[in-house]
């Protein structure tokens, strides 16, 4: 089959690879347009389009999915199939084009946690599964009809960067056994059960910030899904005013607590207060720092931990 690939970061590139170690034919890819980065503002490519420069493919970036340059482009590309791997949505003219459809990856047992960010939330929320699906894409975002699912199990103290892994490697082997099961015309469609779902919106900045009133299992099922990216942060009150750390890693105690937000230090450990135990606090970031072990920042910090108070 004649295969075009919409992707942008790493967490495509390994879907992208494991198409381009089959049978068919990967004949263009497309991908965002590129980006200023680093200190000097330099136009960076995405990595999906690093991958498809190393493999010598067709690329596109448009900047517009909708214009006659691109979809005449697209159009020329005669693709069987089309297969969308944390790209943005597309229009209907570009996801109706090809004779046997336009297929998407996305992280998560959908319906639950359709949107942006369904690793993040996943964990967030608590949850104790999560895994990969392929579908068919039709008008309403995440919504069309399920081919393949596979599952995996959440560790009580993986962040989203490690379950981001596990579901790019899972996410690129459930593709290749999706894609097999198109060439062979044995696709046999699930509609989405139509039950009260979870979301997965984008995160913004503002909804990084730890709320230390909730109950520490959920304060601490928030700092491992907003970690490592975007991560989670508070406002520390010490002598300098308010200022934004960011909370890397936490651990569950079995020590109660009646302050919210306040820090303690016990010897070579360190603690916050949640709405009713307090967490141990394993790696923290104050601002201008890299991140920091407890013991590191115990013993660089100059003034008493137990004075300060998060808010």
């Amino acid at each position: 089959m004649r295969i075009v690939f919409f992707g942008t970061p790493d967490f495509a590139v390994a879907s992208l690879e494991a198409l381009l170690r089959t049978s068919h034919e990967v004949v263009a890819v497309v991908t965002a347009p590129d980006k200023p980065a680093g200190r000097g503002q330099k136009e960076s490519p995405s990595p999906v389009k690093e991958c498809a420069l190393q493999h010598g493919l067709k690329i596109l970036q448009p900047t517009n999915l909708k214009s006659d340059d691109f979809v005449d482009a697209l159009r020329k590309c005669h693709a069987d199939v089309q297969i969308v791997v944390a790209f943005r949505m597309l229009p209907e003219v570009v996801w109706d084009m090809p004779t046997l459809g336009t297929y998407n990856v996305h992280g998560s047992l959908l319906p639950d946690y359709r949107g942006a960010a369904p690793i993040n939330w996943a964990i967030i929320n608590g949850e104790r599964e999560t895994g990969v699906t392929t579908f068919k894409l039709q008008h309403q975002i995440d919504t069309g009809n399920l081919l393949l699912q596979r599952a995996t199990a959440i560790g009580p103290d993986e962040n989203a960067g490690d379950v981001y892994m596990r579901l790019m490697d899972l996410g690129a082997e459930l593709l290749v056994e999706s894609i097999e099961l198109i060439a062979r015309d044995e696709v046999n469609l699930t509609p989405q059960p139509s039950q009260v779902f979870k979301h997965a919106p984008k995160i913004h900045k503002e909804d990084c910030k730890i709320n230390w009133n909730l109950p520490a299992q959920r304060v601490h099922d928030f700092i491992r899904g907003m970690n490592p990216f975007p991560g989670a942060f508070t406002l520390v009150k010490n002598e300098d005013g308010l200022e934004p750390w960011k909370i890397g890693k936490t651990k569950m105690t079995g020590f109660f607590s009646n302050a919210p937000g306040q820090f303690r230090s016990e010897g070579a450990q360190l603690f916050i207060g949640t709405g009713d135990k307090e967490l141990e606090v394993l790696l923290i970031q104050p601002p201008g720092k890299k991140k920091l072990s407890a013991v590191e920042f115990l013993n660089g910090y100059r003034g008493n931990a137990s004075s300060l108070l998060c808010q």
